[in-house]
């Protein structure tokens, strides 16, 4: 495909299920080789974005375009070219993992020798090489999820969709997992379309990510851009030592800051960017003195309430 070809490219996409929208009228761009991180609560119409990427439902309005293919004119081509793991995989727990990844690699049409030499390799990459020749039914979910996503990955794909990838799995497959999304997009410049509602993990990995609320995109940007929409995008927790009647009269000089809240023997001052130096700096001027010194991660719970909370109230009124 041509470079200028984008992987994915939505224009006006819009599906609606009777008088209900649930997606609405949805622009988007994800060039080759970015992990878009689709990030929105559990309803929001993620779920029914993918199925209209695959051609596996028709939109009312609007185009989707999949490396420069109608998923609905050319699902199987498109089908060729993306690999997708739903939020619940479905296997035939009778077979092995490896059976299973035959079955698929032979849904493919891919050579009996070409798939071998692709699913030992595979099963590695997922971490399933101890179990892997173990019948599906003894796999817990998160063993089930790496099968999912090796099983996306047999026809070795230059999309991959990804649709809550790591719900009911441990901290150390989620970390696993989202190190693998990392790798496919460095090693072999693919292209990652997760769509999740977990901000943190989603920040982990995303080059970028929508912020997708009631069937609309409300935000995209990478964690930074969306962050410098946020008016209180930095929170420092300052331990202090000595007595401050007033705190903010303490910061007044600090350009950037927004508010300092008490909490405790430590103040969290809050401000539009980077302030730590000017802090420090401040307290020791006002007689105190800095027993720590660090940043909260406020950002995400910023961009939460400003965009999901925003956007639902904005739909309430």
């Amino acid at each position: 495909m041509t470079a200028a070809i984008p992987a994915i490219d939505l224009a006006g996409l819009t599906k609606r299920y009777g008088t209900s929208l649930a997606v609405d009228h949805l622009d988007l761009r994800i060039p080759h080789g970015e992990i878009f991180g689709l990030l929105g609560p559990n309803g929001a119409g993620k779920t029914t974005t993918i199925l209209m990427l695959l051609g596996l439902t028709e939109s009312t309005e609007g185009s989707a375009m999949v490396d420069g293919l109608d998923p609905t004119r050319h699902a199987l081509e498109v089908k060729r070219h993306v690999g997708y793991l739903p939020d619940d995989v479905g296997f035939y727990d009778d077979l092995t993992g490896r059976e299973n990844l035959r079955f698929t690699a032979r849904l493919n049409r891919l050579p009996a020798r070409t798939a071998e030499l692709r699913i030992r390799d595979l099963v590695v990459e997922v971490g399933l090489a101890d179990v892997a020749d173990r019948k599906v039914r003894g796999y817990s979910r998160g063993m089930r999820q790496r099968l999912g996503l090796a099983d996306a990955l047999v026809k070795d794909p230059t999309i991959l969709v990804l649709d809550e990838p790591t719900v009911n799995i441990d901290p150390e497959g989620v970390r696993d997992l989202l190190a693998l999304v990392r790798r496919l997009r460095d090693e072999r410049g693919m292209t990652v379309l997760l769509s999740s509602h977990l901000l943190h993990q989603v920040e982990q990995v995303c080059d970028r990510i929508g912020i997708f609320v009631n069937g609309r995109l409300v935000a995209v940007g990478s964690i930074e851009k969306l962050a410098a929409g946020v008016e209180h995008r930095w929170t420092v927790e300052v331990g202090v030592t000595g007595d401050a009647a007033d705190p903010m009269k303490v910061m007044a000089g600090v350009a950037g800051v927004n508010l300092v809240e008490p909490d405790g023997s430590q103040w969290l001052v809050h401000s539009d960017h980077d302030v730590r130096t000017d802090v420090v700096d401040a307290v020791r001027l006002a007689g105190l003195g800095v027993v720590h010194l660090r940043r909260r991660g406020a950002d995400l719970d910023a961009i939460y309430h400003r965009y999901f909370l925003g956007a639902q109230h904005d739909d309430a009124a």
